[in-house]
């Protein structure tokens, strides 16, 4: 029991590692994915989102922090977003900003 406690709260705390391709189904299209790619370098890219290109990624605690540039309309716009890491596991990964929730699975 002690054992299940500890592997749970090591999990929580971000015991599991976070690199690798995250998708979730496209809205819509849900025979499509789009996610993103966490390298072990801190380089990131966006996976099947051609206007949203993420160039690096940090992990500081519970938080997972996406920097990149926003394409559209002749313009690209720096971006870099806050998202709190709530579930991290092997295959599941589940970040919130504010009232939004996304839930990707490991690819």
């Amino acid at each position: 029991m002690i054992g299940l406690m500890a592997a749970a709260i090591f999990t929580a705390c971000g015991g599991t590692d976070i690199t690798g391709k995250w998708v979730e189904p496209v809205p819509g299209m849900e025979n499509m994915t789009q996610g993103i790619d966490l390298r072990s370098d801190g380089k990131a890219s966006s996976i099947n989102m051609a206007t949203l290109r993420y160039e690096k990624w940090e992990k500081k605690d519970s938080l997972l922090i996406l920097s990149g540039k926003s394409i559209g309309n002749q313009s690209e716009i720096s971006f870099t977003d806050t998202l709190v890491i709530q579930r991290l596991t092997n295959d599941e990964l589940t970040l919130k900003r504010g009232n939004w929730t996304i839930d990707y699975h490991r690819q």
